[in-house]
């Protein structure tokens, strides 16, 4: 067997063997998303959305009357093991069963999202929002996760989503306006593969700006982008990922500015942003290899490639169509996109509860969908 060799060959020869070696129900999915597809990721969903433990909170506690079990602390979203999994789990749902209306698992999402998105249930997530103590909680990612879950309601065309959107609305007030009042006073972006980072969670909040016609969000957004990564040059993605990232700041900082940018300027920007795209087809950016999917943190590089693989296609998105870079990109984009949706199988519930979300997030070009 020839072994390539060389410090960007190796990890794909890794991913080769790794993958060549699944059982056959986790090998690549299909590109499209069919039913059958679908209804695997609900079925991830619905194992955890309402799936108490174990959990891992972030929580403030003001005194001992704060020591409580996590459905009485956020009775909606208190699943899939953290706040902001549970969020995204629920949107999942929404996705999908929007999407699928007529597929047999369309009833089962449903019955899920009547159960958690109810009045009572919503302000008491309200209110734990507004207790104080907690002006940080699960800012950007958690809070840019619910307002997608709210755009998708919002899009979706049925009685039952407009009750639902109608009950989600003052908690999705709420989260506008707490990065509406930390934007103006975030002095640097937040350049991390991790939940905190900045970028990836700035374009999920402008694609909800956009359904919701929020047009004070979009012109505050798109100042911040400016501001933050408009001058923005060599980008070090050799130097990525981190051991345990699950978002590129590289690659989610460009799918970010291909939001704000036209093609050409977008196109110009790229090319002094990351220089090291090659203007022909062949090895570029290889998927990252996850040694121990048990780990919750090493399972982390799973959902890397998923993201990596919808930044990819967000950025050949916007590049023109005679751009000599588009080859590489798609051809890193596919690599990754079967990398990480092989991965998806639920075996182990550190990824189980909330890979399905990144693979709906990806396979539903949801990055995509939303108008300029």
């Amino acid at each position: 067997m020839n072994v390539p060799t060389g410090r960007d060959s190796f990890p794909r020869w890794v991913a080769l063997v790794v993958l060549g070696s699944l059982p056959a129900a986790a090998q690549p999915l299909t590109a499209s998303l069919d039913e059958a597809t679908a209804a695997r990721f609900v079925k991830l969903a619905l194992a955890c959305v309402h799936k108490e433990y174990p959990n891992k909170l972030s929580h403030v506690l003001n005194g001992p009357a704060d020591a409580k079990v996590p459905s009485k602390l956020t009775p909606a979203f208190y699943g899939c093991f953290d706040w902001h999994s549970s969020v995204h789990g629920h949107w999942l749902l929404a996705r999908l069963a929007r999407t699928f209306p007529e597929a047999p698992f369309a009833a089962a999402a449903k019955q899920a999202l009547e159960k958690s998105l109810t009045p009572k249930r919503l302000a008491a997530e309200l209110a734990y929002f507004e207790t104080a103590g907690r002006v940080s909680f699960e800012r950007p990612y958690g809070l840019a996760w619910l307002l997608q879950l709210a755009a998708e309601l919002r899009e979706w065309n049925s009685p039952e989503a407009q009750r639902w959107s109608k009950h989600l609305g003052p908690l999705e007030e709420a989260a506008a306006k707490r990065l509406e009042a930390w934007l103006p006073k975030l002095s640097r972006p937040i350049r991390v593969g991790e939940h905190d980072q900045t970028a990836f969670a700035f374009g999920l909040v402008l694609d909800w700006a956009k359904v919701a016609d929020d047009a004070a969000m979009r012109e505050l957004l798109t100042q911040r982008i400016e501001a933050f990564y408009a001058a923005d040059v060599a980008c070090p993605l050799s130097y990525e990922p981190g051991g345990q990232d699950f978002l590129s700041p590289c690659l989610a900082e460009a799918d970010l500015m291909r939001r704000v940018r036209s093609k050409e300027a977008f196109a110009t920007w790229l090319r002094a942003f990351l220089p090291s795209i090659p203007e022909k087809a062949g090895p570029w950016l290889s998927p990252e290899v996850v040694t121990d999917r048990s780990d919750p943190k090493l399972a982390h590089l799973d959902g890397l490639n998923l993201s990596r693989a919808w930044m990819l296609e967000g950025i050949v998105s916007a590049l023109p169509e005679q751009d000599a870079r588009r080859a590489a990109l798609d051809a890193a984009a596919a690599a990754h996109r079967e990398a990480g949706l092989a991965a998806v199988t639920g075996e182990h519930y550190e990824g189980g509860h909330w890979l399905g979300s990144f693979a709906t997030y990806l396979v539903s070009r949801r990055g995509l969908s939303v108008a300029p």
